[in-house]
């Protein structure tokens, strides 16, 4: 089974296996993306609302790996969804394709290549320079903005 992130609607993808998605999905759409939603949903697509206790899982799981902050709520219910349904999960989205990795949910990308590594970012304050492992609001040194980074890059 296939979950659906928006891009695959917008990207015209197909498949013949079965596929499934979230209420929430419809509501990013405009045009013919809208369309396309509508007649899979006619023709058989499953419309699944993750559990709570599973989005919470995904939202702990994002959060550790430094990707909360950049997933919508729709992101985050689409990966509870492929992990619930024990799916592939169908985006471009690379901060949905880490958190994924991270709960070994299988992703298959649409129009991008897929992530080739699982990454747990960094924080840099943007005053001082200092490095952090999580988010925080504020720099507890300087009291500056923090700015996600790559943990690879220099």
């Amino acid at each position: 089974m296939y979950i659906l992130d928006s891009s695959a609607f917008i990207h015209d993808f197909h498949t013949t296996e079965q596929t499934a998605t979230i209420p929430l999905v419809r509501e990013e759409l405009e045009g013919e993306s809208v369309y396309r939603y509508d007649a899979m949903e006619g023709s058989g697509m499953h419309v699944h609302i993750p559990n709570g206790d599973t989005t919470e899982k995904v939202r702990r799981a994002a959060k550790e790996s430094g990707d909360l902050e950049v997933l919508s709520d729709t992101d985050v219910r689409l990966v509870a969804a492929a992990f619930e349904l024990d799916a592939v999960l169908v985006t471009d989205d690379y901060a949905m394709q880490n958190v994924a990795e991270r709960l070994t949910v299988t992703v298959e990308p649409i129009a991008r290549e897929g992530i080739e590594e699982e990454r747990e970012w960094t924080f840099q304050c943007q005053g001082c320079g200092r490095e952090y492992d999580e988010q925080k609001d504020r720099c507890p040194i300087c009291g500056a903005e923090l700015a996600r980074k790559n943990p690879g890059s220099r």
